[in-house]
Order: structure tokens, then C-alpha cells, then sequence
């Protein structure tokens, strides 16, 4: 049996501090997974009275979902964002903001019944989604390597576990209280996190050099907003309307000018050059598939489960119960995390993430013909959950292993952001595609089975484009017992020349920080008789 040391292995540089580091890092996971599955939480609290919304807030149903909306455009907005500050100002004073603002959030809505102010608060609420970026950035920063791919893996997936989990929850509190009471409780989950924060997790030392880049940061938020928007309100407008496609060509012409701008500038918000290298380009679009697939699921078996027996094909289950057969999903996400640990330790991240997809691929392929029974899509969860699961956990350990450590949470942020426009594309051409194949049963539209069975079709196509776009991805191979990794001990590139006054050279001295991408060239450049490789730009990182 392995036994855990912490005298230093045999090829690796001493470290002082492994110790402290990992008897630190006691209760860090679980408090910022918790964290995570409450910011997430805010995403699926309405569904369950999401079509008495109209009538609990006296307006019509097309203002009605601009209380939905609101949290999705300020979630994708929040997410690079503020993984940026917390690159700069300390994550953990980050995630301690994104908090406080959704606590605030909460309250407003809970004291309101007029739309405006509660637009406000959910538009608040939606702005924690920054939390889980940065939240995988902590962990990064202060937990020993042989902990980090189970830690990420369930940071990962807490947005699916804390969407899962609230569907029943809120569900039973919508049907035995005032539905302010989910604000309020939400609120309490808020400052419980904040409280469990402040207790356990510490601030990382690591700092990104520069400042922050204020007009990078507006451009961005209003091209997201202008592309969000019609994605998310089409169906409502008409997509072919000059509104909608007018803020589609606006969004495509500010979204070019802030690249441009961002490429220009000696402090981007999102480095671009960084982003286009091919294993972060290629995750961030796998994480748009992926969030399309994970969103189907929860639009499709919902409803399948609350519609009345009597249209031939519905399961006629009350609102609880819906949550509960489709709360597995959330559930399985969270335990494959270890699953995915051991998995990527062995086959590395890619692996994983392939493996994942084609579970994805499986569960819809039959879900086609699995949904003639409460307890059939239980299983459907499941499989799903499982497959969405493994894919979440690896694209953050894909993307930390491509990028500095001093741009992780803003890299996880852009990675969140591509994950919310999976989303956001699902609801919105799933919602059309149902809008299109109901049927009028008295004096309303509901759903078929045709249109479901399309639902999971789209879902398995975009797993499979998923598939393609993964297999081009470098394979990241596990790093050997003793180096690599979070904390790795990287060797220095050996004096260019005598120190000044004189002299030979001194003695190189053992260096401890955080990896960065291009450790390997440097080792590399370092190795004696080692033949000298152009390496990448590398940055320097203030302690």
C-alpha cells in the first residue's frame, strides 16, 4: 500500500511548505463545492413555478421570463469577470463578493411581488455564478496534486448537482409555502457558505500582474448581452424580427471590436492568444456541446413527467415527484467525481472527456425509447448523469493544464461562460422545437412525444460534434509520482552569466511555485545537454 509522505521524493526539490499545504487544506472542498451547488441553485429555483409566474406578478408571460433571463445574463456576464479580479485581488475575496451579491439578491426578491425589482434580484443572483470559476482557481492554488482532479471534478459539476438537487427541493416548498420562501432560503444558503468560507478557506497568495481592464470588461458584457438576448427571447420576438436579428449582427460587431481591442491592450481581461491555443480553443467549444446535451435533459423530463395521462404519452406525476425522478442527475454528477479522479490519473483528462460523451450519447440514444414510465426516466438520469458528469470534470483540468496559473480563474470563467452558452442555444432551439410540435388540448399547447424524441436527437448530435472537436484535443498525460502538477517543484533555467562583481556563478536554489504553462520547456531547457526549444511567453507572477 502507497504510504503518504511528506519527506520529498526521490528526483524532487525540497518543499517547506507541502506540510502547511496540505494540512490546510482540511475541509476546503467541501465547503467550496457547497458553495458552488448554492450559486447553481439559483439557475432551476423558479422552474417549478415558472408558469404561475405571470399571475404572481401581475404581468403577461413574455415579462414574465425576463425573471429567467435576467439570471442567465448576469451569470455569463459574472463569470470572466470576476474569475479576472480574483486573479488579481485574491479568489477567495472574489468568491466571498459573488456571495454577499446573491445574498443581497435574494432578499430583494423576497420582499417584492412587482417585476421590475424583481428582475433586479434575480439579475443579482445570477451574478454569483462567478463563484465556481474561482472557486476551482482556490483549489488549484492551495491542494496537493494527489488531490486536485477529484476536488476540480466535483467544483465542476456543481452546477449540475445544485440544479438537480433544487428542482425537488423548491418544488416541495412551492407547494406548501409562499414562494418568497425559496428567496429566503436561498439567502440562508448564501450566508452559510459565506460564514463555512471565511472559516476554512484560505486566500492564495498567487497574484496576476497588471490591472483590471474596465473597457475589455463593458465591451465584453455588451456583446454577451446583445448575443444572449435574442438567443434566449427569440422565441418570443420571432426570429426573424429586425429586433432580434439586429442584436445578433450587433453582438457579432462589438464582440470583433473587443477582440481587436483585447489583443491591443498589455492587460486583457481574456487573453485571446492564450484562447486560441488549440487545447483551449477545442475545450471551450466541447463546453458549449456539452452544456447543450446537459440542458436538454432538463427541459425534456420534466415535462414528460407532468403532463396528464390523458394526452397518451404523459406520466402525469405531480411537481415533487417530477424533481425527484430527474434529481439522480445531479446526484450521479456528484459521485463520479472519484470515479473521474482515478480515471484521469491513469488516462488523463481527454480520456475522460471522450468517455463521457459517448455515456452522453448512449443515454440519449435510449432515452428514445425509454419514456413510457416514471421509473424509465430515472435511468435516463442516471446514464445522463454520469456521462455529464465525467465530461464536466474534465474540461477544467483540460484548461488549468493549457494556461498560467496567474490566469486560471479567468480562464475557468471564459470556460463557465462557454459552458452558459451551451445552455442558453439548448433552451433556446429546444424550446422552439417543443414550441413548434405541440398539439391544442383545450385551451393549451402541450408538448408531443415527436418533440421530445427531436430534443434528445439534437442533444446526441451535439454530443457527437462534441466527440469530433475532443478527438483533436493533445493528450494530457498524467504527470509521474513526485512531479508535475499543482505545486510542482520546477528546477531553474541555470545563470546566462556571472553574477555582477564578479565570480563564478552561484548556486542555483530550490524554486516553489505554482506550475505555469511552459514548466516543461523550462525543465527542458534546463536539463543538461538538453537541446533548446523556443518556449511560450511566460508571465511573471507577483507573490
Amino acid at each position: 500500500m502507497q504510504r503518504t509522505t511528506n519527506e520529498p521524493q526521490a528526483g524532487e526539490l525540497p518543499d517547506p511548505g507541502r506540510g502547511k499545504r496540505e494540512g490546510g487544506s482540511k475541509g476546503v472542498v467541501p465547503v467550496l463545492a457547497f458553495a458552488g451547488i448554492t450559486v447553481a441553485v439559483m439557475q432551476t429555483l423558479l422552474v417549478p413555478v415558472i408558469k404561475d409566474l405571470p399571475s404572481l406578478l401581475g404581468t403577461d408571460p413574455a415579462n414574465a421570463t425576463w425573471v429567467m433571463t435576467a439570471t442567465l445574463l448576469a451569470g455569463a456576464v459574472a463569470t470572466p469577470i470576476m474569475g479576472r479580479l480574483g486573479d488579481l485581488n485574491g479568489k477567495r475575496r472574489m468568491l466571498l463578493a459573488s456571495l454577499a451579491v446573491m445574498v443581497v439578491g435574494s432578499l430583494i426578491c423576497a420582499s417584492t411581488d412587482n417585476l421590475v425589482i424583481m428582475i433586479v434580484g434575480r439579475a443579482l443572483q445570477g451574478f454569483a455564478m462567478g463563484a465556481i470559476p474561482l472557486g476551482i482557481g482556490i483549489m488549484r492554488d492551495v491542494l496537493p496534486r494527489e488531490k486536485l482532479g477529484s476536488a476540480m471534478a466535483l467544483m465542476s459539476s456543481s452546477i449540475g448537482v445544485g440544479g438537480g438537487l433544487a428542482l425537488p427541493a423548491a418544488a416541495l416548498v412551492a407547494q406548501h409555502a409562499d414562494w418568497h420562501a425559496l428567496f429566503l432560503a436561498s439567502a440562508a444558503l448564501g450566508v452559510l457558505a459565506m460564514t463555512l468560507t471565511v472559516l476554512v478557506v484560505p486566500e492564495p497568495p498567487l497574484r496576476a500582474p497588471g490591472r483590471f481592464d474596465l473597457a475589455g470588461a463593458l465591451g465584453l458584457s455588451l456583446g454577451l448581452v446583445c448575443l444572449l438576448l435574442p438567443v434566449t427571447k427569440g422565441g418570443d420576438w420571432g426570429w426573424t424580427s429586425p429586433l432580434t436579428l439586429g442584436l445578433i449582427a450587433a453582438s457579432l460587431v462589438i464582440l470583433v471590436l473587443w477582440g481587436l481591442f483585447e489583443l491591443r491592450s498589455s492587460a486583457p481581461l481574456v487573453d485571446l492568444r492564450t484562447s486560441a491555443r488549440r487545447e483551449v480553443l477545442l475545450t471551450n467549444l466541447v463546453s458549449i456541446m456539452v452544456g447543450v446535451a446537459f440542458y436538454a435533459v432538463s427541459l425534456v423530463l420534466p415535462q414528460l413527467l407532468q403532463l396528464p395521462a390523458a394526452t397518451g404519452y404523459g406520466l402525469g406525476q405531480s411537481m415533487v415527484v417530477a424533481g425527484l425522478c430527474v434529481a439522480p442527475l445531479g446526484l450521479t454528477m456528484m459521485f463520479v467525481a472519484p470515479l473521474y479522479a482515478r480515471l484521469s490519473a491513469r488516462r488523463g483528462p481527454k480520456t475522460t472527456l471522450i468517455l463521457g460523451m459517448l455515456v452522453i450519447a448512449v443515454g440519449y440514444g435510449a432515452g428514445l425509447g425509454l419514456m413510457s414510465a416514471a421509473w424509465q426516466t430515472v435511468i435516463i438520469a442516471v446514464v445522463l448523469g454520469a456521462g455529464i458528469g465525467l465530461a464536466y470534470s474534465s474540461l477544467p483540468a483540460l484548461i488549468i493544464g493549457a494556461v498560467d496559473a496567474s490566469e486560471t480563474g479567468a480562464a475557468n470563467g471564459l470556460n463557465t461562460l462557454m459552458r452558459s452558452i451551451g445552455t442558453s442555444l439548448s433552451s433556446a432551439v429546444i424550446g422552439m422545437v417543443l414550441a413548434n410540435t405541440s398539439v391544442r388540448m383545450g385551451a393549451v399547447d402541450v408538448p408531443t412525444m415527436e418533440g421530445f424524441r427531436t430534443s434528445f436527437m439534437i442533444a446526441t448530435g451535439a454530443v457527437l460534434i462534441g466527440l469530433v472537436l475532443a478527438a483533436f484535443l493533445p493528450a494530457q498525460r498524467p504527470p509521474p509520482p513526485g512531479g508535475g502538477g499543482p505545486h510542482a517543484r520546477v528546477p531553474p533555467s541555470p545563470p546566462r552569466g556571472p553574477p555582477p562583481g564578479g565570480g563564478g556563478a552561484a548556486p542555483p536554489r530550490a524554486v516553489l511555485r505554482p506550475p505555469r504553462a511552459g514548466d516543461a520547456h523550462a525543465a527542458a531547457e534546463a536539463a543538461p545537454g538538453a537541446v533548446r526549444v523556443s518556449a511560450p511567453e511566460r508571465r511573471t507572477s507577483a507573490q
